[in-house]
């Protein structure tokens, strides 16, 4: 009878590994938005479009009874010493029982062994920040210089970040706010009030907030169309960054093809689950419509706004390579500090 030796693994062969537990507290004190992470995921979305990234569809969960969904970015873009997986659950009835609508996590390993190096609990605040980051390097590169009317639609935690990342880039003196729900509109107006210091009022209508806007930014999960070509004006800048679901949508397909310029983070995301997809499936555009990328137009300039006068959109479904870029930031400026509770594995 054979009989196997007893497997006793050494340190050498088996290291015991630390693994860095960040909160939701320390990653905020660890990043919050500003200009550097305005330009951090602008970097991003360059590398993307370039072709030097590496990152997979998104990985989707539905759960229609619960009014939920999951969602699972990636992305590996080299040279950074990491990168990161996000599980990002979005609860809809939430508030009703005093939770936020979002929560999650990153998980951050290591580019050249796999290894696990750190858990970022961070609940959804990192993607917040990517977002709202996202949403001023969309305006930095296509919104009109000189623009100082801004509207937003939708009242919840994006609304008042994409209006605080917008003053970072443009001089933005006034703001317009809608809301299905008009105490938390009259709520959400008086926050980015504080954020901005911009004169917020609350519009009773869409049309009558794109009307006296010259940047719109879309922040809800509505499944019908809130804007529609009718609305449009010269000189508008519209970044939609609700639509990231085949189910979602918040700009009529006419919006899509009226438009002197449709861009997004990724074009193939944007044609299976934004507003892209929409526009594509009711046949009011073609399936290959020319499409430049958000990184290309940062690239090249000249592939986006030719005029003060052109109508602007970009949308923006949310991509991988902003998770990883942010998550290896923040882990940085964490163990720079000696944040976080360190565990052996």
């Amino acid at each position: 009878m054979l009989t196997l030796p007893l497997c006793n693994p050494t340190e050498e062969h088996n290291p015991m590994r630390e693994i860095l537990i960040l909160t939701e507290n320390e990653l905020r004190q660890a990043v919050s938005l500003d200009m550097p992470l305005i330009d951090l995921i602008a970097d991003a979305f360059k590398k993307l479009s370039a072709g030097k990234v590496s990152m997979p569809p998104i990985l989707r969960m539905d759960m229609e009874d619960k009014n939920g969904e999951v969602d699972v970015k990636t992305a590996y873009v080299p040279g950074l010493e990491g990168f990161a997986i996000k599980i990002s659950p979005g609860f809809f009835d939430n508030p009703k029982i005093g939770l936020p609508t979002t929560s999650g996590l990153m998980v951050v390993h290591d580019a050249t062994t796999g290894q696990v190096r750190a858990v970022l609990l961070d609940n959804g605040y990192l993607t917040d920040m990517r977002t709202a980051a996202a949403g001023a390097v969309a305006a930095r590169c296509l919104a009109p210089e000189g623009a100082t009317r801004a509207g937003v639609i939708g009242t919840g935690v994006q609304a008042r970040l994409q209006m605080q990342a917008l003053a970072m880039v443009r001089p933005i003196d006034t703001v317009h706010v809608w809301g299905r729900d008009a105490d938390k509109a009259k709520a959400c107006a008086q926050d980015i009030e504080r954020l901005t210091s911009a004169n917020v009022t609350v519009s009773s209508s869409i049309a009558g907030l794109v009307r006296d806007s010259d940047i719109v930014v879309t922040t809800t999960p509505s499944r019908k169309p809130l804007i529609d070509a009718s609305m449009l004006h010269p000189g508008l800048h519209i970044t939609a960054m609700g639509s990231d679901a085949e189910h979602k949508n918040e700009l009529a397909p006419d919006v899509i093809a009226e438009a002197d310029l449709f861009t997004c983070d990724r074009h193939s995301q944007s044609a299976r689950l934004g507003e892209l997809h929409h526009a594509v499936g009711a046949g009011i555009v073609p399936e290959d419509m020319p499409v430049a990328e958000l990184g290309a137009i940062l690239s090249t300039p000249k592939k986006g706004r030719k005029s003060a006068s052109d109508v602007t959109i970009c949308d923006l479904t949310g991509t991988g390579v902003q998770d990883t870029a942010i998550a290896i930031h923040t882990l940085s400026v964490a163990e720079e500090n000696g944040f976080g509770t360190k565990i052996s594995n």
